[in-house]
C-alpha cells in the first residue's frame, strides 16, 4: 500500500480476528517497525512481551471482561468517559470528536439519552448490559492468537521527571509504527484497556506476565488477522469523523486559528 492509504486506513479492530496464529515473520516485522521510533539520545525505553500461549491469554481474558463488566455496572467508565460518547451523526458533526454509537440493539435506542443518570444506569444493570458487553469483551479478547504487553524501562520512565514524558512520546511512536504496519500486513489491533480501569486487575496481569521491578507494564493490545468480511457486534461504535483543521492547527501564535483548509480537509475515509 502507499504510505499515505495506509496512513489513513488505520483503525481499531473492534471485532473477531481469525484464529490463525500470526507468523514468525511478522512477528519479527512488528518488533522491528517499533524499535525503529525515535527516543531520546536513542535510549530506546520500550520493551515488548509477545503472549501466545493460550492459557495466559485466557486469563488475561477473563480479567478484561471482568474489568468491563465491573466498571460499567458501577457507572464509573460512563462518569469519566461521557464527554466523548455520541448517539446521533447530528452530535458527531457538531463535535467531530469521540465515538458515534452508530449500532444498538432495538432495546436500547429509545434510552440513549438516559445513559448517564441513574435511571439509565439501573435499567441497563436490570437489562444486564454491563454484563453482555463484558462477555462479548472476553470473546474478543479470548480469540485474539497474539497479545503485545508494552512496558517501560523504569530507569526512563520517571513520571516526575522529564525523561518520563520523553519515554512514554518514544512508546507512543514505537506502537504507531507497530500499529500502521498491522495495515500493511491485513491485521487488527485493539488496546485491551478495562483493566487498567480497576488497578488491582492490572497488577494481576502484571504477575501473570512476570514483570520486574526494572520495568512498567504501560499497555497490552490483541492482535491478529482481519477477515475479509467483518460482523459488527451488536452494540459498537464508529469513530473515524476527525476535526476541522481550523479547531486544531494555528498560524503564527494560539489565538489565530488556520483558516482556508477546511475545505480541503484530509480526513480519513
Amino acid at each position: 500500500m502507499e504510505f499515505l492509504d495506509v496512513v489513513f486506513n488505520r483503525k481499531t479492530t473492534n471485532g473477531p480476528f481469525l484464529p490463525d496464529k500470526v507468523s514468525e515473520e511478522h512477528q519479527q516485522l512488528l518488533m522491528r517497525v517499533a524499535a525503529a521510533a525515535p527516543s531520546q539520545f536513542n535510549s530506546q525505553p520500550w520493551r515488548f512481551v509477545l503472549i501466545e500461549d493460550d492459557e495466559t491469554i485466557q486469563e488475561i481474558a477473563r480479567i478484561s471482561g471482568a474489568s468491563m463488566t465491573k466498571v460499567m455496572s458501577e457507572g464509573t467508565f460512563f462518569e469519566r468517559y461521557k464527554k466523548y460518547f455520541r448517539f446521533s451523526p447530528a452530535e458527531m458533526e457538531e463535535h467531530r470528536s469521540g465515538m458515534l454509537f452508530d449500532q444498538l440493539p432495538a432495546l436500547l435506542r429509545p434510552f440513549t439519552k438516559r445513559v448517564f443518570t441513574p435511571s439509565g444506569q439501573s435499567l441497563m444493570n436490570t437489562l444486564r448490559v454491563p454484563r453482555t458487553l463484558g462477555e462479548e469483551n472476553r470473546k474478543l479478547v479470548a480469540g485474539s492468537p497474539l497479545l503485545v504487553g508494552v512496558l517501560l524501562d523504569r530507569s526512563e520512565y520517571r513520571p516526575d521527571q522529564l525523561s518520563g514524558f520523553y519515554s512514554v512520546f518514544s512508546m507512543g511512536a514505537a506502537m504507531e509504527n507497530l500499529w500502521l504496519t498491522t495495515v500493511e500486513l491485513g491485521m487488527g489491533i485493539q488496546f485491551v484497556s478495562f483493566p487498567m480501569e480497576v488497578p488491582g486487575n492490572w497488577r494481576r496481569i502484571e504477575e501473570l506476565l512476570k514483570v520486574p521491578d526494572d520495568l512498567q507494564l504501560m499497555a497490552v493490545y490483541r492482535l491478529g488477522y482481519v477477515p475479509a468480511k467483518q460482523r459488527r457486534p451488536a452494540i459498537d461504535w464508529s469513530s473515524r469523523e476527525r476535526k476541522k483543521p481550523s479547531q486544531y492547527v494555528f498560524r503564527g501564535a494560539c489565538d489565530t486559528p488556520q483558516s482556508g483548509w477546511d475545505e480541503a480537509d484530509g480526513t480519513a475515509p
